[in-house]
Formats: C-alpha cells, sequence, structure tokens
C-alpha cells in the first residue's frame, strides 16, 4: 500500500496491481488520526478506464434503469464527495442538461422523450488539485399500453332519486391518462340539444345550463370536467336524458342518467325516537302544567292583573267596589270581629289596594230608611262581601243577605263573597238559595296566619274582587294596627278557599 496524500488531518492511500494492457483498479481509503491512532472514515474502489475520444463516457462504466412512462423517478449522482461544496454538472447523450446542479436529477412525470444517457460530473477540489468523478447512467422509458380514456358522472348513478323543486348539480369527468390531450372535448346534451351556459349571475340563470370545461391534473394523471347545473327539477325532467360525452383522438365516450322521483323518506331514526320520547312525556307535562296551574291560579291572575294593569271597575256606573255587611245587633260581636269589620277590612283593601268599601256603620248616615238604604248601596256595589258567624242569621244582616242573593241570582249584577271569620261546622243555617251560586265563594280567615298583607287570604280575598289597578291612599303600614309580623306564606300554608270564578 502506498501513501498518496497526507495532512495534518487525514490520509489517502491505495493498493493496486496494473498489469498492461488492462486498465488498473486501485483500491482507496481515507484514515483519520485522532491522536492516538489512526481510523478509516471511507473506503472506495478507483477503476481506471480508457477514455472514449469520440464520447464523454465510456460504454462499459454506465448503468441501465428502466421505468415506465407516468412515474416519478430520480437519477442519483456518484455518492463520492470530500467536500459538500463540490461543483456538479449533469449531461444528458453529452450535453449540458438544463443547468442542473443538483445531487438528484428528479422526473415528475416521466416520458419516452426523457430516455437517455445521463453523466453527472463531480469536480472534486482537494488542496489546490482537482479530481474528476464521474457517473452515467442510462435511463430507458418506456410507453405503457396506451390507457383506456374513462368518463364518469362523479358521485351518480344512471338513475338519481330526487324531487320537484330540489336543485341538482351533475359532475362529468374525463381521465386522459399521463397526458393532456389538447384535442380532448368534453360536453352535455339534453335530449340531443345543447344546454345554454351558466352566466354566474344566480338571477340570471337559466333553468338548466352547463359551465365552462375545466381541466385538472391530480397526481401524475390529467381529467376534464364540466358541471351541468339544474336550478330547480321539474316534473318534465323526469322524461330528460341527460348526456354527458367525451371525444379524445377520434373515440368518443358517453354517460347518459336519468331523473326520477324519489321515495318519501322514512324519518330518520333519532327523529322517530325524539318523537316518541315527546308523545309519552306530553301528557305527564301537560299534567303537570294543569296541575300547577290550578294550585297556583290564584298568583297567576294577580300577576297578570298587576302586569296588564287590567280594570274591571271602569264606566260600569257602579260606586263602591264592595259592600261589607256583619253582625251588628241583635247579638254583640266580639270586639275581634269588629276590629276586623271596620279596620282591618279596609286598611287593607282601601288603603293598600285602592278598592273601596262601603260598610254601612262608617257610610251611612243615621234618619234613612234602612232598607231602602240597603238596596241603594248594594246596587252601586260590586261585589257583596259577608263577614260569617254563627250568629249572622240572627241579625238584620241576613236581610242584607237576602238582598244581595236577590242581586247575584235573579238579577245577577252583584257577586257574594263570604268570609267565614270565626270557624263554622255546619252551613245549614245559611239559605237554601245560597248553594244556588256558582260556588259558595267562601274565604277564611286565619287570625294571625292570615295578617299578613301578602297571606293566601288577602291573595283569594283580592283574586274575587274585580280587578283594579293597584293606587294606595296612604303610606301607612301594619304598624297602625297590630297585625302581627309574620312572613308571607306559601301556597300549602292551609288558607282554604273554595270560590271558582
Amino acid at each position: 500500500m502506498n501513501e498518496i496524500q497526507k495532512t495534518s488531518k487525514f490520509k489517502l492511500q491505495l493498493s493496486g496491481v496494473w498489469k498492461a494492457p488492462s486498465p488498473p483498479t486501485f483500491h482507496l481509503a481515507r484514515f483519520a488520526y485522532n491522536g492516538k491512532q489512526n481510523f478509516t472514515i471511507q473506503k472506495w474502489t478507483l477503476n481506471v478506464l480508457e477514455r472514449n475520444k469520440s464520447s464523454c463516457f465510456n460504454e462499459n462504466h454506465l448503468t441501465t434503469e428502466i421505468k415506465s412512462a407516468g412515474t416519478g423517478h430520480s437519477l442519483k449522482c456518484s455518492d463520492l464527495s470530500v467536500y459538500e461544496n463540490d461543483s456538479i454538472t449533469w449531461y444528458k447523450d453529452c450535453k449540458n442538461y438544463e443547468h442542473e446542479t443538483e445531487r438528484e436529477l428528479n422526473f415528475r412525470t416521466l416520458t419516452v422523450q426523457n430516455s437517455g444517457i445521463y453523466t453527472c460530473k463531480i469536480l472534486i477540489s482537494h488542496e489546490g488539485t482537482i479530481y474528476h468523478s464521474t457517473n452515467t447512467i442510462k435511463l430507458v422509458v418506456e410507453e405503457d399500453a396506451p390507457e383506456a380514456f374513462t368518463l364518469e358522472i362523479v358521485g351518480r348513478h344512471e338513475v338519481i332519486e330526487t324531487e320537484i323543486g330540489k336543485e341538482e348539480i351533475f359532475n362529468c369527468t374525463g381521465s386522459l391518462g399521463y397526458y393532456m390531450q389538447e384535442d380532448a372535448s368534453l360536453y352535455w346534451l339534453i335530449n340531443q340539444t345543447f344546454p345554454e351556459q351558466c352566466t354566474g349571475i344566480p338571477e340570471n340563470e337559466p333553468s338548466i345550463c352547463e359551465e365552462e370545461l375545466k381541466k385538472l391534473q391530480l397526481g401524475n394523471k390529467f381529467y376534464i370536467t364540466r358541471l351541468l347545473r339544474i336550478k330547480k327539477v321539474r316534473d318534465e325532467d323526469m322524461h330528460h336524458n341527460f348526456t354527458c360525452m367525451l371525444q379524445v383522438d377520434e373515440t368518443t365516450q358517453i354517460k347518459i342518467v336519468k331523473l326520477k322521483k324519489g321515495k318519501i323518506q322514512d324519518l330518520p331514526v333519532h327523529v322517530f325516537t325524539t318523537g316518541m320520547v315527546l308523545a309519552l312525556l306530553f301528557p305527564f307535562v301537560a299534567v303537570a302544567v294543569v296541575f300547577v296551574f290550578l294550585m297556583f291560579r290564584v298568583d297567576f291572575v294577580l300577576f297578570y292583573r298587576n302586569i296588564c294593569r287590567r280594570d274591571d271597575t271602569a264606566e260600569d256606573g257602579k260606586e263602591y267596589d264592595a259592600f261589607v255587611s256583619y253582625l251588628k245587633d241583635c247579638v254583640s260581636p266580639t270586639e275581634e270581629e269588629r276590629e276586623f269589620a271596620l279596620k282591618i277590612l279596609p286598611m287593607i283593601l282601601e288603603e293598600n289596594f285602592g278598592y273601596k268599601l262601603c260598610i254601612f256603620e262608617r257610610d251611612v248616615f243615621p234618619g234613612g230608611a234602612f232598607v231602602d238604604d240597603i238596596h241603594s248601596f248594594i246596587d252601586k256595589s260590586r261585589r257583596l262581601i259577608i263577614i260569617l258567624s254563627q250568629n249572622y242569621v240572627s241579625d238584620r244582616a241576613i236581610y242584607e243577605l237576602e238582598s244581595g242573593l236577590h242581586k247575584a241570582l235573579v238579577e245577577r249584577k252583584t257577586k257574594i263573597i263570604l268570609i267565614e271569620y270565626m270557624p263554622i261546622s255546619d252551613y245549614n243555617f245559611l239559605p237554601e238559595s245560597l248553594s244556588l251560586l256558582p260556588s259558595k265563594r267562601i274565604v277564611k280567615w286565619k287570625k294571625d296566619k292570615s295578617l299578613p298583607m301578602n297571606s293566601r287570604f288577602w291573595k283569594n280575598l283580592r283574586y274575587l274582587m274585580p280587578a283594579k289597578p293597584i293606587k294606595t291612599k296612604t303610606k301607612r303600614h301594619y304598624s297602625n294596627l297590630d297585625l302581627g309580623s309574620e312572613a308571607a306564606q306559601p301556597w300549602t300554608e292551609g288558607s282554604d278557599f273554595n270560590a271558582i270564578i
């Protein structure tokens, strides 16, 4: 082995035998020294060939690669290189090839015209000396059997189910293989008649039109495509033949599609399931809604009156909202009952809710005819509030009750509201004609539970009173009387309410 080059970093050594007239062969290696020992970096064989004076390559020193047309391929230069900045030049048939200077020569899509002998020359510069390394490849591109042109209506069958008034778009696409055929044509026919061209302006589009021809390249293959648009399917379109025709190299292919009315589709499973669940739940929801409304009907009605500011008292010719009748003479009422009739009831209804009451003892001046006065004031009142007790019918107040019943049942001018101030176990003491009312219309007073202004007692009483916007007459509150301080009771607090309007 002979040392041919040496530097402080590496050295090249070669060994070989040259026996004339055969060309010599050398085995080369590149070594490096790390301060302790030498180690091999690279080895290769150097064949010395006789130069062909009439060509840039030697027939005995080339490799052959056979590829098919339409595929992609890369030719690789020699792996021999000492430095990355070595100069690379490619030749085809001994002529400079398109100024290519990369280590690989890439062909995206091979054609027969790419066949030839490609030589890669590397100029290696080392310590002022230029070395040449070449690699020659014979590329043979074989053309496959001509690929048959194909035509299809993308994503469609020969018979298409549709609906009247629906928009339809047909995409006709022809495959041209690995080459773009410049003479290829693609167009639509409707019963052997050319359709109009689409304008691109929706309001001016014909009912049926075709778009411009488009040329595409996907991967290594070429395609042409054209769309046919049906703006709204008509009944007459069900009888047309829609033909797509491809013409290439004196060959013609056609595809025909037809329209037919589609069957009524079954409901999707999730829609059917949802509908069944809703159908099963609806009765329960309806019952729940009705139950809630019945339980809270008084609150709903009062809320509605307040929001809409409903007024049933306007222009009805009545002066009072209610005439109050209670036990007076024959049997003396308790002080609580008297205070309820003369103070608590008017204070809440008049001063807080804007009602106007007629209380005989308070509002009627003595000296008049009792019977005439009773008739007159009941006629002027929209409601008759009767504060019931066991001794009520023993008193002269029974006349007020009978007059009110006559107004309610015969003349139908006044509605009666019964307030059970003291517990009554038997209503047989009341006149039988009272049972002819739509309901007993009884509101029960429960002492401390009923005292707060927003208790169930006052809500039920307001519910039976005529609708009227709230207009308070004073800013006085419960401090004027010892009405208790309990918070408003919920619906279930036990206030009985039998009235039905």
